[in-house]
């Protein structure tokens, strides 16, 4: 990583196999945290591959993307692996060129012998490398993978590796091998810099995220079914934002025959400012996911949750133990997945429901990288 300046003022490296800018929640979440792990002293340098074609290492366009102002130093690194260039064997493809893109990037990093307080990661084999050389890590772990179980034990047997876990559901699967010292449960967050100014309410239901996930349907035909058959669907408007469009697409047609289909708006992917503004007008907003994926039911904890009750939303959400193991997880109105009779109650019962968030700042993103730094640093 020839031509790596570090500023002696709390630094840390952040390391990852994520690329970007990238249409995806998890890219959003990396960026949200540096943000604020920036604002609460830390100067931060960003490594990741250059992997896919939209793939940058200008800083103006990840600030233009993710909608932050901060200084970051970025060290897109090339990519000469398979993975993203042959379209089969993807999953095989992706461990395997993960591997040994972690593997030289760390050797190139250490090699610049640049005093770093501490990395993050939330790259398996970055944190394995690191591990081994017994350098200051933390590992945010968001799910669980074979991988990952062999990694995080073997791991964490060093003193200088922390972990961070998502929810309660996932530190306890692991719970034989992790304590105090080495672990932590945090929650995502929200950037409430975006949620400042909360517009008039509209007679809106929102759906904000990919419409499909691992490739499989995320419910939304479900969601559109129990919305028609509610008492509020003559009343409220349905928007679903996200992707892929094709997906969008397809949708559209789908709906074109229903005598609610002027009341329901797919708009497919939108940039960022727009979905923000989209979920502060809204009045009500949907959490759903499929149980075909052990994440998606025990593990997940949804930016678009955050937003939601930042923006002062009321919550409709697929009743899994993940979404019960959120804050203020009380004030979601449940249905049981697959269940169209408790998904039109949910909806019918909406004004039985009130939010009851009373200091959202436990909720922000600047919280939790406090939280971080703190932990990283004892």
């Amino acid at each position: 990583m020839t031509g790596l300046k570090i500023v002696n003022k709390n630094n840390i490296c952040y390391i990852t196999y994520q690329t970007f800018p990238a249409p995806t929640a998890n890219s959003l979440q990396t960026v949200s945290n540096i943000k604020y792990l920036i604002r609460n002293g830390c100067d931060i340098s960003l490594v990741y591959p250059l992997r896919e074609p939209q793939s940058s290492s200008n800083l103006s366009e990840l600030q233009k993307y993710y909608l932050f102002n901060e200084e970051v130093r970025l060290f897109g690194t090339q990519h000469k692996y398979p993975f993203g260039k042959i379209n089969f064997f993807n999953q095989f493809f992706f461990h395997l060129s993960h591997f040994f893109w972690s593997k030289k990037t760390i050797n190139e990093v250490l090699k610049d012998k640049k005093d770093f307080d501490g990395f993050i990661t939330r790259s398996d084999w970055i944190f394995y490398f690191l591990a081994k050389k017994n350098k200051k890590v933390i590992f945010e772990c968001h799910q669980l993978s074979k991988i990952r179980k062999f990694i995080l034990k073997r791991g964490l047997k060093n003193s200088n590796s922390k972990v961070i876990f998502l929810n309660d559901n996932l530190l306890n699967f692991f719970s034989s091998y992790v304590n105090e010292d080495n672990s932590m449960v945090l929650q995502n967050g929200v950037d409430l810099d975006e949620f400042k100014n909360i517009k008039t309410k509209k007679k809106e239901i929102i759906f904000v995220g990919n419409l499909n996930r691992f490739n499989k349907d995320r419910g939304i035909k479900f969601i559109i079914d129990g919305y028609r058959h509610s008492n509020i669907s003559n009343s409220y408007k349905l928007k679903i934002i996200g992707g892929p469009n094709d997906v969008a697409n397809n949708l559209r047609e789908e709906i074109k025959n229903l005598k609610e289909e002027k009341n329901i708006e797919i708009t497919g992917r939108l940039g960022r400012s727009e979905t923000i503004n989209s979920i502060m007008e809204a009045e009500i907003g949907i959490l759903t996911n499929s149980s075909i994926n052990q994440h998606s039911t025990l593990h997940t904890s949804p930016l678009k949750y955050f937003e939601y009750l930042a923006a002062d939303l009321k919550i409709i959400g697929v009743d899994f133990p993940a979404h019960r193991a959120l804050p203020y997880a009380e004030n979601i109105n449940f249905f049981k997945e697959d269940d169209i009779d408790t998904l039109i109650e949910a909806f019918n019962n909406l004004s039985n429901k009130e939010v009851n968030l009373k200091d959202k700042e436990e909720i922000s993103l600047n919280n939790r990288a406090k939280n971080i730094i703190k932990f990283i640093t004892i």
